[in-house]
């Protein structure tokens, strides 16, 4: 199991300002050294936080896993093709939204994913990696497309309000991550996860492999500095590996 961070809010941080300063990259490279095993990264259509330039710039000084978020538009898919991270994740992406709100519709991206966006990446040696919800629907489709890797995602988990809501979610993400692996793709995992319930996650679903975490990272590391969050989250995940 291994800890991806996302450094998009160091990039929202610097742009409030218009300064060049956080460097996304910079930051990259101290999560890289304290521990983390990569960087992700999601370049929206706005460029409301990552900017083209640092996408050329984490990938020059990534020496870990560089995962590209994107929408499967026909602009991302050319740069990412130029780009030639190590994977590429794919997300639903609306202009209104603050954030990644959900999975893929699996039925509804079926056919394009299927007829345009495969088979030009597989025309690359990036890997493929689909945000899903944890649907039994969904995973399958993802499996019958060829998908190399979901990732599934925890927002619903991360915001449950009660405990009986959390272990649904839990069973949800376990027999989720259970059909994935059994249908032959690697497991990655992320959205809205932190120190508080992260332990949960790691203990009780199988199979994960890349945790991917920005938001309440990069918040935690106002309090704590960026090098000791990285391995405050590290830690939990450690000892997740040892049980």
């Amino acid at each position: 199991m291994q800890l991806l961070v996302n450094v998009d809010h160091i990039a929202t941080l610097r742009n409030a300002r218009g300064e060049g300063y956080p460097d996304p990259v910079e930051a990259a490279g101290a999560c890289e050294q304290a521990g983390a095993a990569g960087i992700v990264f999601h370049l929206r259509g706005d460029r409301r936080h990552i900017r083209d330039e640092d996408v050329y710039a984490l990938k020059k000084s990534v020496t870990g896993t560089l995962d590209f978020e994107m929408a499967a538009t026909e602009e991302m898919l050319t740069i990412c093709t130029e780009v030639n991270p190590d994977l590429i994740t794919l997300v639903p992406e609306s202009r209104e939204e603050l954030t990644t709100e959900g999975g893929l519709n699996m039925e509804t991206v079926f056919d394009d994913f299927q007829q345009r966006v495969f088979p030009r990446i597989r025309e690359t040696d990036i890997k493929i990696s689909l945000f899903l919800d944890p649907n039994e629907e969904d995973i399958a489709l993802a499996g019958e497309l060829g998908s190399d890797i979901i990732e599934l995602h925890t927002g619903t988990y991360a915001n449950a309000t009660t405990e009986q809501d959390r272990e649904q979610e839990l069973q949800r993400l376990r027999t989720g991550a259970l059909q994935a692996y059994e249908l032959g793709m690697e497991v990655n995992a992320g959205h809205g996860l932190n120190l508080d319930n992260l332990e949960a996650l790691v203990e009780e679903v199988p199979h994960l492999n890349d945790i991917s975490i920005g938001h309440a990272l990069v918040s935690s590391a106002l309090f704590y500095g960026l090098d000791e969050t990285v391995k405050k989250f590290l830690s939990i995940m450690n000892d997740s590996n040892r049980a």
